[in-house]
């Protein structure tokens, strides 16, 4: 059976790292690319999802369905409550960013680090885990720690200056179990992460295409 993935990104960053996940993980799925960057501009403006932000995720959602997506993945993780509203309005598997990540961060230890590249992104993203480590009667600590600068310079085409900065901020997380990079785009940095620490280290784009696989294929 032919399955469509539609994968909806608001910075270009995350786009290669989750193809690159599904090349390895179900090279047999489409993926179509949904690219809005003024949803990241905005967002990083805004104080909160307002009733026009939530009706572009909206229509987003309702476009990817109409051209016959068989799932649909958003890579933004700063976007929790109108990916909910999405996975609410449509009939097929709606995915957000990192609930395969957490799923799988709480199955390694209590106490949890996570290195984020946008700030905006750690309310709904701190909100979510604490939700599902509750939901699962798991009494779990999320230790979140923002790495300044490491997006701006990938914005600027400087991926080395982008992983040193994240490899560095992980030294600071030597307390937890397991490492958690928040953004899609950080995913490129899992390496030097792990070279910089001895703790294991997860990404938003492995565990998410590995996640619709399952979904879908189950």
């Amino acid at each position: 059976m032919h399955h469509r993935i539609v994968l909806i990104h608001a910075v270009s960053m995350a786009i290669n790292p989750i193809k690159y996940a599904f090349t390895k993980h179900w090279p047999e799925a489409e993926i179509v690319n949904f690219l809005d960057d003024s949803l990241s501009s905005d967002r990083a403006t805004s104080t909160g999802l307002d009733s026009a932000m939530m009706d572009r995720f909206s229509k987003l959602g309702d476009y990817a369905a109409s051209i016959n997506a068989s799932g649909i993945l958003f890579t933004c993780s700063a976007f929790g409550p109108a990916i909910d509203m999405v996975a609410k309005n449509e009939t097929i598997p709606v995915l957000r960013p990192n609930e395969a990540m957490f799923d799988l961060a709480l199955k390694t230890g209590r106490r949890i680090g996570m290195l984020t590249t946008f700030e905006n992104s750690i309310a709904s993203m701190t909100k979510e885990f604490d939700e599902m480590s509750k939901n699962r009667r798991i009494n779990s600590i999320l230790c979140t720690h923002l790495v300044p600068g490491a997006m701006e310079k990938l914005k600027k085409g400087d991926s080395r200056g982008h992983d040193k900065l994240v490899a560095e901020a992980a030294k600071k997380l030597d307390s937890c179990d397991t490492i958690m990079l928040a953004q899609f785009s950080m995913a490129p940095a899992k390496k030097i992460v792990s070279d910089a620490t001895d703790k294991p280290v997860l990404t938003a784009p492995e565990a998410a295409a590995q996640r619709m696989k399952t979904l879908l294929l189950q």
